[in-house]
Order: structure tokens, then C-alpha cells, then sequence
């Protein structure tokens, strides 16, 4: 999976809180300021749409845009490539990290735990 510039990302995550996704001018109305101009959102997502995370229902009549590439997966593979960039691909080395810059609590590292253990009972 590609990665996305950050104005890619921008949209992205509006297309995500969409949903099932929208017009541009659904777009423009749930980016935050300062709003892209109408132009400059139609050629990004042109740019999403040939990186196969944006789909287009009724081209180039009312273009409707939706997600192809779920937030979670997404997330799940920027977070994989960060681990492996640099923690040597050790998620406990991110924990450790995380704690380190007083970023993780104890009580967040609890609940992490606790999640971890009833999975594993799942």
C-alpha cells in the first residue's frame, strides 16, 4: 500500500468520517480550515483514485467518492512500517518508547494488558 502526502491524508480522513463517502462538496464541508479550493480537492482526489484508495461512482457526472482502503487498515499498516523503520520492528519497543516520553501511563499499560489477556481468551 502506497503511503499518502499529508494533504492526501486530509481527505482521506474526511472520506472516512463520511463513511460511505460523498460529493465534493460534501468534502469541502467536513475538511477543516482553511478549505482546499474546489479545484485543488478534485485533482487530490484524482491522485486517490489512481492510488486505488479512492473509488468513483458516476464519473464525471457528480463524481461520488468513497473509501477503498478502510481507516484500519490504513492505520494498521503506517503503524507497521513505523515499527519496523524504527523499532526494529518491536511493539514493545514502541510501548517502551511510549513510556519512556511519558506518553503511556500505567494505568494506559494496564488496560492494554487487560485487552491482550481477554483476546487471548476469545
Amino acid at each position: 500500500m502506497k503511503k499518502l502526502t499529508q494533504a492526501e491524508e486530509q481527505i482521506m480522513q474526511a472520506l472516512w468520517a463520511l463513511d460511505t463517502g460523498g460529493y465534493i462538496k460534501d468534502l469541502l464541508e467536513a475538511l477543516d480550515e482553511p478549505k482546499p479550493h474546489h479545484n485543488t480537492l478534485a485533482t487530490l482526489l484524482k491522485i486517490l483514485v489512481e492510488k486505488q484508495f479512492v473509488g468513483i461512482q458516476n464519473p464525471n457526472r457528480n463524481n461520488f467518492y468513497h473509501p477503498l482502503v478502510s481507516k484500519s487498515e490504513y492505520s494498521a499498516q503506517r503503524i507497521e512500517g513505523l515499527t519496523e523503520r524504527y523499532f526494529e520492528g518491536s511493539y514493545s519497543n514502541v510501548v517502551s518508547f511510549l513510556v519512556d516520553k511519558k506518553q503511556m501511563s500505567i494505568q494506559d499499560l494496564e488496560l492494554l494488558l487487560e485487552q491482550l489477556k481477554n483476546k487471548r481468551n476469545d
